[in-house]
């Protein structure tokens, strides 16, 4: 599978919380070529550093704990990587950043939309990962 750099610029423009976190993700002009129309969907537990601070472990469905991720509203992607068997790493322009590691159980985070091949990490996570 391929990283998914054409997020790299992307700005977060809705978060949405239940039993799942989601980031809608977007470049401008949308008619621009290569633009960014996706939804990062998160089902599984994560870590966020907002800005200057230290890391933060949070479960989608946990309610109010979900707050620091409110803070990646209206931020763009400055690096996107993935490492290992699925670990997503975002960084952001304000210097917060997010990961989202494979789980052994679940899916544990999905990419798709306009813009970007469509990736599901799975149970386990995936492997072949390509630059």
């Amino acid at each position: 599978m391929k990283v998914p750099r054409a997020l790299v610029g992307a700005g977060v423009e809705r978060t949405a919380f239940d039993y799942q976190v989601r980031l809608l993700l977007r470049t401008y002009p949308a008619s621009m070529i290569g633009a960014v129309d996706a939804e990062l969907v998160v089902e599984t537990p994560f870590l966020i550093r907002p800005p200057g601070d230290s890391w933060h472990e949070l479960t989608p469905g946990s309610g109010v704990s979900l707050a620091p991720v409110l803070g990646l509203f209206g931020q763009s992607i400055t690096t996107v990587d993935i490492y290992g068997r699925g670990m997503l790493t975002l960084d952001f322009g304000d210097g917060a950043s997010l990961r989202v590691p494979p789980d052994a159980q679940f899916e544990s985070w999905r990419l798709d939309g306009h813009g970007v091949t469509p990736i599901t990490v799975g149970p386990g996570g995936e492997d072949r990962w390509e630059a």
